[in-house]
């Protein structure tokens, strides 16, 4: 089938509206997502086998992550956001925005390290080469604010607006290369600000919620833009199958306000997970004052006593 005068690698299936999706699973992605899924798992397991415990809102929050990345790309959604752009844009938000916050939620960086084997004096496996990334110079500069916000503001205007977009939703290597690179950027994104994995940059929480807001906005505005427009401003949608029974700019307008939508929904997710966590940093900052306090016998206040009675004594 020909769109827009390129051809398309994918089979795409019959569009009729109304017929419901079919399984149609992108091998990419559905043996990312099943590794992802094992890995996690022994991970887990290796942990309580040995007595260790694992949250359990941890290990739902990464599955319903992977679960979501398997939705998109796995279905016939898939298929069907080869043609129409509302389609492709709750991918795209899903991808970028949705699943790399539930997999961070899970914190598969901490159970790796946690549930990895350390190699012995003078050797290198697994767990060692995690943690020289972790503190690699290429980690920092890929996780720092200066670069995250621009790629997480790039990856909307200067592929939809230019003809890469089109180029590489000419091809199904190109379509798979581009989830991944969305995926990529909403983890290195939102990796800093969430917090829960070790990470070469730990901003404190209000540094964290102005790098959430930052980038936030210019969603918005290509949202709007989309919504604005008086045509088709993506070659590869402009002619959608005619079985589907859409017109490309109502499609494109339905697509804008995907986009500005979806510049609402993470924001609240992370802005509560990051409330939550300040509230639980400052209980555990609590609960160590106390413990301090109990093991010097309290000497910050007899200290304290002591001034106010050579004070008391000066004044008689």
């Amino acid at each position: 089938m020909d769109h827009s005068g390129h051809g398309m690698i994918m089979d795409l299936p019959p569009f009729t509206l109304g017929r419901g999706l079919q399984w149609s699973a992108d091998p990419f992605f559905l043996i990312a997502c099943l590794v992802g899924l094992a890995l996690y798992g022994w991970g887990v397991v290796r942990l309580r086998r040995r007595g260790d415990s694992w949250p359990v809102g941890r290990t739902v929050s990464y599955v319903v992550g992977v679960l979501s990345v398997m939705l998109m790309m796995c279905t016939a959604l898939n298929d069907y956001g080869m043609v129409m752009f509302s389609v492709h844009m709750v991918q795209h938000m899903v991808i970028s925005m949705l699943s790399p916050i539930l997999l961070l939620l899970g914190a598969p960086v901490t159970l790796a390290l946690r549930a990895l084997p350390p190699a012995g004096r003078g050797r290198k496996g697994p767990r060692e080469l995690l943690l020289a990334l972790l503190h690699s110079r290429y980690m920092r500069i890929i996780t720092h604010p200066a670069f995250t916000i621009p790629l997480f503001i790039a990856s909307l205007y200067a592929l939809y607006f230019t003809p890469l977009f089109d180029f590489l939703m000419g091809s199904k290597t190109g379509h798979i290369a581009m989830m991944v690179h969305f995926l990529a950027v909403g983890v290195v994104f939102f990796w800093p600000i969430i917090g829960v994995d070790p990470g070469p940059h730990r901003p404190g929480y209000l540094m964290r919620m102005l790098e959430l807001f930052a980038g936030m906005p210019f969603h918005a505005f290509f949202g709007i833009a989309l919504m604005m427009a008086s045509e088709p401003m993506v070659e590869t949608f402009k002619n959608p199958p005619a079985s589907l029974g859409i017109e490309a700019l109502a499609d494109q307008n339905v697509a804008g306000g995907i986009a500005w939508a979806f510049s609402e929904i993470p924001s609240v997710l992370v802005l509560i997970a990051l409330l939550f966590q300040w509230y639980r940093s400052e209980q555990r900052q609590a609960r160590r004052t106390d413990r301090a306090a109990d093991r010097d016998g309290d000497k910050e206040l007899e200290a304290y006593n002591a001034y106010l009675a050579s004070l008391n004594a000066r004044g008689n």
